[in-house]
Parts: C-alpha cells; sequence; structure tokens
C-alpha cells in the first residue's frame, strides 16, 4: 500500500530498532518502557479472555519464552532510543513533549516555505514549453483576466485557450515520418504519431474543464481522474491510497476544523496506462504541490517520466520550478507563466480566485 501525502508516519512494533538500515530514516525514536507487572497483567487477561487458555499456560510460557526474549531482543534496543517514555500512555507530560517535538520539526521542513525560495532568481527549465504570445492570446489572455469579465466570455475565451494549449502540447509528441497517396495519385511526405496511445487524466476538479478540448483533437482517448485535496491547516497536498490499474477508490476525509467540511478522495486510471503518453491537465499550478503529487501517483503506476505532459492555462514560477526541480524529465506546458504567488497560495496577477472557482462551472 502506497501512501501518498503523509506529513507524519508512525511505524510501531516490538522489534522497531532491530534493523539497523531503518533506523536510519526514524527521524525520532521513542521507546514505551511499560512496567513488567502490567505487561504480565495483560497478557494473562489477553491469553485467558480472549484465547481461552488457563492461568497456570499462560505464566509458564511467559516465564519461558516471552520475559526471556523480551531481555534479550528487546530491552537492549532501549538504547538507540531518542526518548524514553515510563507508564506508556498514561505519561501526557512525555506525551505532550513528543507532539511538540514533531510539530517544529514540521514547521522547518514546510513544503510551503521550501518551494517559496527554492526558484529565487533561476532561469526557467527548458523543459517548460509556453505557448507563444500571439495578439490572438494575449487579447484572450486580457478578456479572462479581467475582473469585469461576465461568466459566459470567461468560460467561452478559457475555452478557446484551452483548445490551443492541448494543440500545442500534441506538437511534443514522438512523430515518424510517412509518404500518403493523395487522391489525385501524387505521393505526399507527412507526419504520423507512433502507435502508442495517447491517456487523459484530470486533476479534479478544474482540470476536468479540459477534458473537452482533449477529446476534440484526440479521437477515442482514454481519460482517468485525480482528486487531491489540498489540507488547508498545513497548505500540504493529500490523495486517497493509491488503487489498483483501473481502478475506482473512495474515502472520506474529516477535518477537525469546523469550516473545513468533508472531502471525497478519489483516483481513476485506465487499464494498461504503463506504455502510454500521459497528458495531466489542471487548470492554474501555483506552487506545483498538486501537480507533483499526481505525477507522483502516474510514476507508481509505471508510467514513463518522459511521456508526462502537465498541461495547464495558467502557472506560476513557483510551481513550474518546483515539478521540474522534483521531475526533471516531465514536460510542462501552459499559455502563459506569472511571477509570484500570495500568501493564501494564488498566482499574481493570475485571474483571480472568483474566476478560479468558474472552471469548477465549465
Amino acid at each position: 500500500k502506497t501512501v501518498y501525502g503523509a506529513n507524519v508516519i508512525v511505524f510501531e512494533g516490538i522489534l522497531a530498532f532491530a534493523n539497523k538500515e531503518l533506523l536510519k530514516l526514524l527521524d525520532m525514536k521513542v521507546f514505551v518502557d511499560t512496567d513488567s507487572d502490567i505487561r504480565l497483567v495483560r497478557r494473562l487477561q489477553r491469553d485467558i479472555m480472549e484465547r481461552g487458555r488457563d492461568v497456570a499456560g499462560v505464566i509458564k510460557q511467559y516465564n519461558k519464552f516471552v520475559k526471556p526474549a523480551f531481555e534479550q531482543y528487546i530491552e537492549p534496543t532501549v538504547q538507540v532510543a531518542d526518548i524514553v517514555v515510563p507508564r506508556g500512555g498514561e505519561n501526557f507530560v512525555a506525551l505532550d513533549l513528543i507532539v511538540q517535538h514533531v510539530h517544529s520539526q514540521l514547521e522547518k521542513v514546510s513544503q510551503g516555505a521550501a518551494l517559496a525560495s527554492a526558484h529565487q532568481g533561476q532561469p526557467l527549465p527548458k523543459t517548460l514549453s509556453v505557448l507563444e504570445s500571439t495578439p490572438q492570446v494575449r487579447g484572450m489572455h486580457t478578456i479572462i483576466r479581467n475582473k469585469d469579465t461576465t461568466r459566459d466570455e470567461f468560460i467561452f475565451y478559457s475555452k478557446r485557450l484551452m483548445r490551443l494549449l492541448i494543440e500545442h502540447a500534441l506538437s511534443f509528441l514522438p512523430l515518424k515520418s510517412v509518404t500518403v497517396e493523395t487522391p489525385q495519385g501524387t505521393m505526399y511526405e507527412g507526419k504520423r504519431f507512433h502507435r502508442q496511445r495517447i491517456t487523459g487524466v484530470s486533476i479534479l476538479r478544474a482540470g476536468e474543464t479540459m477534458e473537452q478540448a482533449l477529446t476534440a483533437v484526440c479521437k477515442d482517448i482514454r481519460l482517468g481522474k485525480i482528486l487531491i485535496q489540498t489540507n488547508l491547516d498545513t497548505g500540504e497536498p493529500e490523495v486517497s491510497p493509491a488503487a489498483p490499474w483501473h481502478t475506482t477508490m473512495h474515502c472520506w476525509q474529516v477535518s477537525n476544523h469546523p469550516s473545513f467540511p468533508p472531502q471525497l478522495h478519489y483516483l481513476r486510471l485506465p487499464k494498461e496506462i504503463s506504455e502510454d503518453y500521459v497528458i495531466l491537465m489542471d487548470s492554474t499550478v501555483s506552487t506545483g504541490a498538486a501537480a507533483m503529487m499526481a505525477v507522483r501517483v502516474l510514476l507508481d503506476h509505471d508510467v514513463q517520466e518522459d511521456r508526462i505532459f502537465l498541461l495547464s492555462l495558467l502557472m506560476a514560477e513557483m510551481g513550474v520550478h518546483s515539478v521540474a526541480y522534483a521531475f526533471p524529465r516531465v514536460h510542462i506546458i501552459t499559455t502563459a507563466v506569472d511571477k509570484r504567488v500570495n500568501e493564501e497560495f494564488h498566482i499574481i496577477p493570475g485571474i483571480g480566485e472568483e474566476n478560479e472557482g468558474l472552471f469548477h462551472l465549465m
């Protein structure tokens, strides 16, 4: 089982410290030191009530096998622990200290802060292709960026830009030279896409608005969907656990914050996607966090990195650099790149938060 978007992973077990290679991966090692009498009482209760054993048999096994094994294999591992917690889960002072330490470590490695500073002063990556800013393209951007643009106009011109973006992206697919005979009986030297399939994958929900443009120019294309929610507490992306190929998966996540309603996570990919060229679509890319997680999902389904094309109507420099740094062979294609992202992670100058919301209605 693959876990996406986990900020903290807790690895628990009586032999958790036995593997030296695993110890190198742990940021904090906690040994819970429970009194031996309590351990014996718990074993007696479990084995008698749940397993139907008698007291004498439990004590005999404990003295002959359990206690010696603990003293030989488990108790010595306390030496590698960073924190030893006596009295187990009842030691609330120790638990509070552990929680505070975890919070402080998360703040140090905050993804948002890292992404915000990593790209400053760097040239745009070579894997980026921006649609040529012709007068027509710039005119359409003027319309969708204008705060006074009506909803109908925004949707109409956004769809036009999406169509141009898709056509531009298709020019990067591998083509081979072919010769065909025209109706007039003459030969024409042309190009044809290799026989590999193209699959479109939208990052829900805004990326789904680009599917219409994709299906309009790619006949019989297969479609997949990934829903990634950004945690409003941490600013980090979250996705449902990875499902097997062509599997539909749902899971509910409930936030403790009263203003955060439950969100449905969803993952559906076509069968045998590993050899396909994948067009990954999202309407806008600001920090790039959701896009990077979507790419990670595709890679975990054996899609080749250089066969992934990330398409977005509008991107921020931060998002472009983040994706390119994490996945240097992914093709990044957009109609425009804006300079910065504000504290709410909206692209500046961008198209405005209200207009971004219209993508869900298209």
